[in-house]
């Protein structure tokens, strides 16, 4: 494994993080996907990604990884990242959603039971919410912190103006902010322009989520979409009318770049976004030990020559 450090703080984390946004839900069958997290742990990954309505149901991940941990690492949590979110609809009624400071502070605290933890690691605002002051939003990130139920703050999906607010404000709190963590891919560029900026100058980290365009960037649509994929099911959040010709074409192009490097397009797509140093890390999904492994292998070719770098831009930009 490769460890970067996270922004300007003494926090390294893994270049290949592991997040339980699926597979590792009430739905899902529990004796896999505790193999997929000792089989990620063995290899190094130190950081385990979470919130609140992961699932489904909403909740579940959180207390499947819970029972893991309790039966398995009890002894390692000090080697252990483990981060949560709120910020997404989570019960009924109007304190269950968003960014205030109720919401926030009861999502944590029932995130703790589930997880049967004393605190997480990092806790973030899962998304910007436009009907809550941001200094409400970020001083009850700070709050966490300051009760030890957190140790450090992140934000996701916030655009460049709103990242640099928020910064200010947490650094204002004495509570700085670690870690931002945007959805990045190949096809899904728009923290480009001016997140990626905000980030470096303030010494925030980076994990992408999403590496792979919900499996698009994999050699599994190269023939139609396949019986159990995330675009066949119809709680996936890939949806079939996204798995269009154009897209297909720019993956079949794309496949024979990553066949010339000796990769796997799945692991030519998450070289390509740790080509940015400012990218800490990078969140992968697993539904088997053997995917893991397969996104794993990345970490054995992430150097581009200038003419590969270019072929992939042609083709992300004109096709």
């Amino acid at each position: 494994m490769i460890y970067r450090r996270c922004g300007k703080s003494g926090i390294d984390l893994p270049v290949i993080s592991l997040g339980l946004w699926h597979n590792f839900g009430g739905v899902d069958t529990f004796e896999p996907f505790r193999k997929i997290i000792w089989k990620a742990f063995d290899a190094g990954i130190t950081h385990f990604d979470l919130a609140n309505n992961y699932g489904p149901p909403p909740g579940s991940a959180e207390e499947n990884f819970g029972r893991i941990l309790k039966m398995d690492f009890q002894s390692h949590r000090d080697e252990m990242i483990i981060s949560t979110k709120a910020g997404w609809d989570m019960w009924p009624g109007p304190y269950g959603d968003f960014g205030s400071r109720k919401y926030l502070i009861a999502s944590l605290n029932q995130s703790l039971k589930r997880m049967q933890l004393d605190y997480v690691d990092i806790f973030y605002s899962h998304r910007p919410d436009p009907f809550t002051p941001l200094e409400e939003t970020m001083g009850a990130l700070a709050s966490t912190i300051n009760s030890g139920k957190s140790l450090y703050t992140g934000i996701s999906s916030y655009e460049a103006e709103r990242t640099q607010q928020a910064a200010d404000l947490l650094k204002s709190y004495r509570t700085p902010c670690l870690i931002h963590q945007p959805q990045y891919s190949m096809f899904e560029r728009w923290v480009e322009d001016g997140l990626m900026n905000v980030l470096g100058e303030n010494g925030i980290g980076c994990i992408a989520f999403s590496p792979l365009a919900q499996g698009l960037l994999t050699n599994k649509y190269l023939n139609g979409i396949p019986e159990g994929s995330r675009a066949a099911k119809v709680t996936g959040f890939l949806q079939a009318n996204e798995v269009t010709v154009e897209r297909i074409e720019k993956v079949t192009k794309l496949n024979g770049i990553a066949k010339n490097r000796n990769q796997s397009l799945a692991q030519m797509a998450i070289a390509w976004l740790l080509k940015d140093e400012r990218v800490t890390s990078v969140l992968v999904g697993a539904s088997s030990t053997e995917q893991l492994v397969d996104n794993l292998a990345s970490l054995a070719n992430l150097k581009f020559q200038h003419e590969e770098l270019k072929m992939i831009e042609e083709i992300l930009t004109n096709g």
